[in-house]
């Protein structure tokens, strides 16, 4: 059983900076959510309460506007919260996956349909990578890929910052940034 931790302990930890980033931190499903995961190989932090102040120092590192920062901290912070109730069966049922929960968490706050839809898929570059190095089909991969692309619409960069800037943590393995940043055009590759 996890143990209970108060909000001014997860406001210390995450320093929300907004209204927006506060309720999210009040919320008593979020504060669950925190406290889920244990040290493990990509995530040696754990729970994903100490892995959202990873990608944010990671965001924080960016050459960016003050909108694009705000919507990169709104997808962190609640982008893995949902991983504890994801449905972890194989075969997968990707209606129950943590980025879907995620993304219903954000409607009760926002409307903003980008922002929504990165947080859902925000881990399928992973997955596209997985199909076309570890599995060998670069045909389902690349339909994949295209599939992302037409959920995201125009918003490869703002899709491919959080990317980048959620996998350059812990000791997770890189080959998925790189091969994303070899493969998809229209992005501007940052280095941080």
């Amino acid at each position: 059983m996890n143990k209970k931790i108060s909000e001014d302990q997860i406001t210390a930890i995450l320093k929300p900076e907004t209204e927006l980033e506060r309720q999210f931190v009040a919320d008593p499903d979020f504060q669950i959510g925190l406290m889920y995961g244990t040290p493990r190989y990509g995530h040696p932090e754990g729970k994903v309460l100490y892995h959202i102040p990873e990608v944010l120092a990671n965001v924080d590192k960016l050459d960016i506007s003050i909108e694009m920062r705000r919507q990169l901290r709104i997808i962190t912070f609640v982008h893995d919260t949902f991983k504890s109730i994801e449905d972890k069966n194989t075969p997968r049922d990707w209606s129950k996956h943590h980025g879907v929960y995620a993304r219903k968490f954000l409607e009760k706050f926002i409307q903003d349909e980008v922002l929504l839809t990165v947080t859902e898929v925000h881990d399928e570059a992973y997955y596209c990578w997985r199909l076309h190095a570890l599995y060998g089909q670069p045909e389902k991969s690349k339909e994949r890929l295209e599939y992302l692309f037409s959920r995201i619409k125009g918003n490869r960069q703002l899709y491919y910052l959080f990317f980048k800037c959620d996998t350059q943590t812990g000791d997770k393995v890189q080959k998925p940034v790189k091969w994303f940043e070899e493969t998809v055009e229209g992005i501007e590759i940052v280095h941080f």
